[in-house]
Protein backbone atom coordinates (compact mmCIF):
# COMPACT_ATOMS: atom_id res chain seq x y z
CA UNK A 1 0.00 0.00 0.00
CA UNK A 2 1.57 2.77 -1.27
CA UNK A 3 0.40 6.13 1.13
CA UNK A 4 0.80 9.66 0.63
CA UNK A 5 1.26 12.06 4.00
CA UNK A 6 0.53 15.88 3.26
CA UNK A 7 1.43 17.31 6.70
CA UNK A 8 3.21 20.18 7.65
CA UNK A 9 4.17 19.61 10.89
CA UNK A 10 7.25 18.05 10.08
CA UNK A 11 7.34 16.09 13.31
CA UNK A 12 4.06 14.74 13.22
CA UNK A 13 5.22 14.14 9.21
CA UNK A 14 7.90 11.95 10.26
CA UNK A 15 6.22 9.92 13.45
CA UNK A 16 3.51 9.30 10.86
CA UNK A 17 5.88 8.28 8.09
CA UNK A 18 7.80 5.95 10.28
CA UNK A 19 4.91 4.31 11.60
CA UNK A 20 3.22 3.55 8.24
CA UNK A 21 6.36 1.91 6.84
CA UNK A 22 6.82 -0.29 9.86
CA UNK A 23 3.59 -1.55 9.19
CA UNK A 24 5.09 -2.53 5.23
CA UNK A 25 3.62 0.88 4.09
CA UNK A 26 5.36 2.30 0.91
CA UNK A 27 5.37 6.15 1.84
CA UNK A 28 5.83 9.31 0.55
CA UNK A 29 5.34 12.39 2.13
CA UNK A 30 5.12 16.30 1.81
CA UNK A 31 4.90 19.35 3.79
CA UNK A 32 2.91 22.53 1.98
CA UNK A 33 0.12 22.23 0.08
CA UNK A 34 1.43 23.17 -3.38
CA UNK A 35 4.30 20.12 -2.73
CA UNK A 36 1.48 18.09 -1.51
CA UNK A 37 -0.66 18.61 -4.25
CA UNK A 38 2.17 17.87 -7.13
CA UNK A 39 2.93 14.55 -5.18
CA UNK A 40 -1.40 13.59 -5.29
CA UNK A 41 -1.36 14.13 -9.24
CA UNK A 42 1.83 12.39 -10.28
CA UNK A 43 2.84 9.46 -7.89
CA UNK A 44 0.70 6.46 -8.07
CA UNK A 45 -1.05 6.62 -4.85
CA UNK A 46 -2.80 4.60 -3.11
CA UNK A 47 -4.43 6.18 -0.28
CA UNK A 48 -3.66 9.92 0.90
CA UNK A 49 -3.45 11.53 4.04
CA UNK A 50 -4.03 15.20 4.38
CA UNK A 51 -4.18 17.85 6.88
CA UNK A 52 -6.08 20.86 6.07
CA UNK A 53 -4.39 23.56 7.78
CA UNK A 54 -1.49 23.36 5.05
CA UNK A 55 0.91 26.28 4.04
CA UNK A 56 0.41 27.86 0.65
CA UNK A 57 -2.31 25.88 -0.60
CA UNK A 58 -5.27 24.40 1.97
CA UNK A 59 -5.75 20.65 2.30
CA UNK A 60 -9.53 21.36 0.94
CA UNK A 61 -8.21 23.13 -2.09
CA UNK A 62 -5.18 20.41 -2.73
CA UNK A 63 -8.16 17.77 -2.55
CA UNK A 64 -10.91 19.67 -4.56
CA UNK A 65 -7.56 20.07 -7.35
CA UNK A 66 -6.67 16.86 -7.02
CA UNK A 67 -10.15 15.08 -7.96
CA UNK A 68 -10.36 17.93 -10.89
CA UNK A 69 -6.94 16.29 -11.90
CA UNK A 70 -8.61 12.99 -12.13
CA UNK A 71 -7.12 11.46 -8.93
CA UNK A 72 -10.02 9.00 -7.71
CA UNK A 73 -7.83 7.13 -4.86
CA UNK A 74 -9.43 7.35 -1.63
CA UNK A 75 -8.24 10.73 0.99
CA UNK A 76 -8.22 10.99 4.77
CA UNK A 77 -8.40 14.15 5.84
CA UNK A 78 -6.31 14.70 9.45
CA UNK A 79 -7.49 18.02 11.46
CA UNK A 80 -7.47 19.31 15.00
CA UNK A 81 -10.73 20.80 13.53
CA UNK A 82 -13.49 18.82 15.29
CA UNK A 83 -16.59 21.32 14.11
CA UNK A 84 -19.18 18.63 11.93
CA UNK A 85 -19.23 21.56 9.39
CA UNK A 86 -15.73 20.95 8.97
CA UNK A 87 -16.71 17.09 8.14
CA UNK A 88 -19.23 17.98 5.97
CA UNK A 89 -16.88 19.84 3.81
CA UNK A 90 -13.82 18.15 3.79
CA UNK A 91 -16.28 15.19 2.76
CA UNK A 92 -17.62 17.17 0.05
CA UNK A 93 -14.67 18.16 -1.29
CA UNK A 94 -14.16 14.53 -2.46
CA UNK A 95 -12.65 13.09 1.11
CA UNK A 96 -13.25 9.82 1.93
CA UNK A 97 -12.89 9.67 5.15
CA UNK A 98 -11.97 12.09 8.56
CA UNK A 99 -10.35 11.60 11.67
CA UNK A 100 -9.68 14.51 14.41
CA UNK A 101 -5.98 15.20 16.41
CA UNK A 102 -5.04 13.73 18.46
CA UNK A 103 -5.64 9.87 17.17
CA UNK A 104 -4.10 6.61 17.91
CA UNK A 105 -1.65 5.82 14.86
CA UNK A 106 -3.15 2.10 14.83
CA UNK A 107 -6.96 3.64 14.29
CA UNK A 108 -5.32 5.80 10.90
CA UNK A 109 -3.83 2.67 9.52
CA UNK A 110 -6.43 0.67 10.27
CA UNK A 111 -8.82 3.44 8.52
CA UNK A 112 -6.47 3.55 5.42
CA UNK A 113 -6.52 -0.24 4.95
CA UNK A 114 -10.01 -0.44 4.72
CA UNK A 115 -10.57 2.56 2.35
CA UNK A 116 -7.56 0.77 0.04
CA UNK A 117 -9.87 -2.01 0.50
CA UNK A 118 -13.02 -0.78 -0.50
CA UNK A 119 -11.79 1.37 -3.29
CA UNK A 120 -10.96 -2.33 -4.39
CA UNK A 121 -14.20 -3.57 -4.00
CA UNK A 122 -13.16 -5.71 -0.75
CA UNK A 123 -15.27 -5.23 2.31
CA UNK A 124 -13.53 -7.95 4.28
CA UNK A 125 -9.92 -7.88 6.05
CA UNK A 126 -9.02 -11.10 4.76
CA UNK A 127 -8.28 -10.93 0.74
CA UNK A 128 -9.88 -14.45 -0.62
CA UNK A 129 -8.66 -15.68 -3.72
CA UNK A 130 -9.00 -19.70 -4.55
CA UNK A 131 -7.52 -21.14 -2.04
CA UNK A 132 -5.09 -18.21 -0.97
CA UNK A 133 -6.07 -15.37 1.79
CA UNK A 134 -4.41 -12.77 2.89
CA UNK A 135 -4.55 -10.89 5.86
CA UNK A 136 -4.89 -7.23 5.62
CA UNK A 137 -4.76 -6.41 9.47
CA UNK A 138 -1.86 -9.30 10.49
CA UNK A 139 -0.67 -9.52 7.25
CA UNK A 140 -0.61 -13.30 7.87
CA UNK A 141 -0.89 -15.49 4.27
CA UNK A 142 -2.49 -18.88 4.16
CA UNK A 143 -2.73 -21.09 1.33
CA UNK A 144 -5.51 -24.30 1.88
CA UNK A 145 -4.60 -22.96 5.74
CA UNK A 146 -1.60 -23.71 5.89
CA UNK A 147 0.78 -20.34 6.42
CA UNK A 148 3.21 -19.40 4.47
CA UNK A 149 6.18 -16.88 4.98
CA UNK A 150 6.46 -14.03 2.51
CA UNK A 151 9.16 -11.09 2.77
CA UNK A 152 7.93 -7.92 2.81
CA UNK A 153 8.34 -7.48 -0.94
CA UNK A 154 6.82 -10.23 -1.66
CA UNK A 155 3.44 -9.13 0.72
CA UNK A 156 3.43 -6.35 -0.65
CA UNK A 157 3.42 -7.11 -4.90
CA UNK A 158 0.81 -10.17 -3.91
CA UNK A 159 -1.49 -7.90 -1.94
CA UNK A 160 -1.27 -5.18 -4.56
CA UNK A 161 -2.17 -8.15 -7.53
CA UNK A 162 -5.00 -9.35 -4.98
CA UNK A 163 -6.87 -5.87 -4.61
CA UNK A 164 -6.60 -5.73 -8.54
CA UNK A 165 -7.56 -9.45 -8.77
CA UNK A 166 -8.25 -10.43 -12.15
CA UNK A 167 -6.55 -7.39 -13.61
CA UNK A 168 -3.29 -6.87 -15.47
CA UNK A 169 -0.22 -5.36 -13.79
CA UNK A 170 2.84 -4.49 -15.56
CA UNK A 171 6.00 -4.51 -13.99
CA UNK A 172 6.25 -0.87 -14.02
CA UNK A 173 2.84 -0.47 -11.92
CA UNK A 174 3.63 -3.18 -9.56
CA UNK A 175 7.34 -1.45 -9.01
CA UNK A 176 5.76 2.20 -8.05
CA UNK A 177 3.58 0.67 -5.70
CA UNK A 178 6.34 -1.52 -3.46
CA UNK A 179 9.12 1.27 -3.71
CA UNK A 180 8.87 5.01 -2.76
CA UNK A 181 9.77 7.64 -4.93
CA UNK A 182 13.44 7.77 -4.31
CA UNK A 183 14.12 4.38 -3.69
CA UNK A 184 16.21 2.34 -6.71
CA UNK A 185 14.36 0.73 -8.51
CA UNK A 186 14.81 -2.50 -11.24
CA UNK A 187 11.74 -4.07 -12.50
CA UNK A 188 13.41 -6.78 -13.16
CA UNK A 189 13.32 -7.71 -9.43
CA UNK A 190 9.82 -7.86 -9.94
CA UNK A 191 10.35 -11.21 -12.33
CA UNK A 192 12.36 -11.85 -9.11
CA UNK A 193 9.43 -11.57 -6.33
CA UNK A 194 6.53 -13.22 -9.04
CA UNK A 195 8.98 -16.35 -9.20
CA UNK A 196 9.28 -16.53 -5.33
CA UNK A 197 5.70 -15.40 -4.67
CA UNK A 198 4.61 -18.77 -7.26
CA UNK A 199 7.08 -21.12 -5.73
CA UNK A 200 5.60 -20.56 -2.50
CA UNK A 201 1.99 -19.95 -3.16
CA UNK A 202 1.67 -23.12 -5.47
CA UNK A 203 4.61 -25.53 -4.01
CA UNK A 204 3.33 -28.41 -6.02
CA UNK A 205 2.41 -26.34 -9.20
CA UNK A 206 -1.60 -26.91 -8.70
CA UNK A 207 -2.79 -23.45 -8.66
CA UNK A 208 -1.30 -21.93 -11.22
CA UNK A 209 -2.16 -18.63 -9.31
CA UNK A 210 -0.21 -15.95 -10.86
CA UNK A 211 -0.31 -15.50 -14.83
CA UNK A 212 2.36 -13.86 -17.46
CA UNK A 213 0.62 -12.21 -19.99
CA UNK A 214 4.01 -11.46 -22.26
CA UNK A 215 4.53 -8.14 -23.13
CA UNK A 216 1.46 -6.82 -20.33
CA UNK A 217 2.71 -7.86 -16.99
CA UNK A 218 0.87 -10.12 -14.22
CA UNK A 219 -2.53 -11.37 -13.53
CA UNK A 220 -4.02 -13.59 -10.25
CA UNK A 221 -5.63 -16.07 -11.88
CA UNK A 222 -7.23 -17.42 -9.48
CA UNK A 223 -11.29 -16.73 -8.90
CA UNK A 224 -11.82 -14.06 -6.43
CA UNK A 225 -14.22 -14.36 -3.10
CA UNK A 226 -16.20 -11.34 -2.21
Amino acid sequence: MRVLVIEDDEALNAQLAAFLREHDCVVDTAYDGEEGLFSACEYPIDVAVVDLGLPDLSGMDVIRRARAAGCRYPVLILTARGRWQDKVEGLEAGADDYLVKPFHPEELLARLKALVRRAGGWSDPVLACGPVRLDTSSGQCVVDGTPVELTAYEYRVLEHLMLHAGEVMSKTELSEHIYAEDDERDSNTIEVFIRRLRRKLDPHGRIKPIETLRGRGYRLALARER
